[in-house]
C-alpha cells in the first residue's frame, strides 16, 4: 500500500515500466471516507495473471463523493506522478469515468476505458480530446432506491459529448449486465454479478488493444 501525495492510498498490483492501469472508483451523495471498489478489486485480480507486463493500481479516495469530485481529481493526478508510467489506461467505474476523463489530458494518458460512467453533462470533457474513450455499459443499469446506477443512455450521451470534442472511440453495451461487475459480501469475499465475466473478457480485449504497442507478445 503506498500513501498518496494527497493522504488518499494506492494499491499496485504487478510493477514494470512497460503500461500502467490507474484504477479509480465509483461514490456517492454522502462525503465518507474511500474505499476499495469491489468490481475494480475483482477484475484486477482476474486481469493481472493474463497482462504480468502491466501494473494494475487501485486508487482508494480520501473522500468518495460526487460532491467533492476535485478531491478525487486530485487523488488520481496524484496515482498518475506516483505510478510514472509513460503508456497509462485510466479505468473509471461509475463516478470514476468523470475522474478518468478530467485525468485524460495528462501526457501519460493514452486513454480511458470506461466501465458503466458516469459522466454528467457539466462535466468538461476536452481533456480526451485527441485520445481514445471506450464506454463498456451494462444494458440492465438504472438508479434504484437506495442503490447507484447510471442509465446507459446518461453515459451515451456523455461519449458523444467527447466525440464532439475530438476523442475517438467506441461505445459498447453488455446484454444482461447490471451496474458493477462483483459486490463484497458481508464476510469480505467478492461476488460476482450477472455477466462479470463478459466484463472480464471485454475489458482485457480493450486493454491489450490500447496499450498493445507497450507489452510484448503474449
Amino acid at each position: 500500500m503506498t500513501r498518496l501525495a494527497t493522504g488518499a492510498e494506492l494499491r499496485v498490483t504487478g510493477e514494470t515500466s512497460r503500461g500502467a492501469v490507474i484504477c479509480v472508483n465509483g461514490g456517492q451523495p454522502q462525503p465518507v471516507e474511500g474505499t476499495w471498489s469491489a468490481s475494480v478489486e475483482w477484475l484486477v485480480r482476474r486481469l493481472a495473471p493474463r497482462f504480468p507486463e502491466l501494473t494494475f493500481a487501485e486508487v482508494r479516495y480520501r473522500v468518495k463523493s460526487w460532491k467533492h469530485l476535485d478531491l478525487c481529481i486530485e487523488d488520481a493526478d496524484a496515482a498518475i506522478l506516483e505510478i510514472g508510467s509513460p503508456n497509462t489506461i485510466m479505468l473509471g467505474f461509475s463516478m470514476g469515468g468523470a475522474v478518468a476523463i478530467a485525468t485524460a489530458g495528462r501526457p501519460p494518458v493514452r486513454g480511458v476505458l470506461g466501465l458503466a460512467p458516469w459522466i454528467p453533462d457539466e462535466l468538461d470533457v476536452t481533456p480526451i480530446a485527441g485520445k481514445e474513450l471506450v464506454v463498456l455499459h451494462g444494458a440492465l443499469d438504472t438508479w434504484l432506491p437506495g442503490i447507484p446506477g447510471v442509465a446507459p443512455r446518461l453515459s451515451r450521451r456523455g461519449f458523444e459529448r467527447a466525440r464532439a470534442a475530438g476523442a475517438s472511440g467506441r461505445y459498447v453495451v453488455i446484454r444482461g449486465a447490471v451496474h458493477g461487475l462483483a459486490l463484497r459480501t458481508p464476510r469480505g469475499h467478492l461476488a460476482p454479478l450477472p455477466r462479470a465475466g463478459r466484463w472480464e473478457a471485454l475489458v482485457g480485449d480493450e486493454l491489450g488493444r490500447l496499450l498493445g504497442g507497450s507489452m510484448v507478445d503474449r
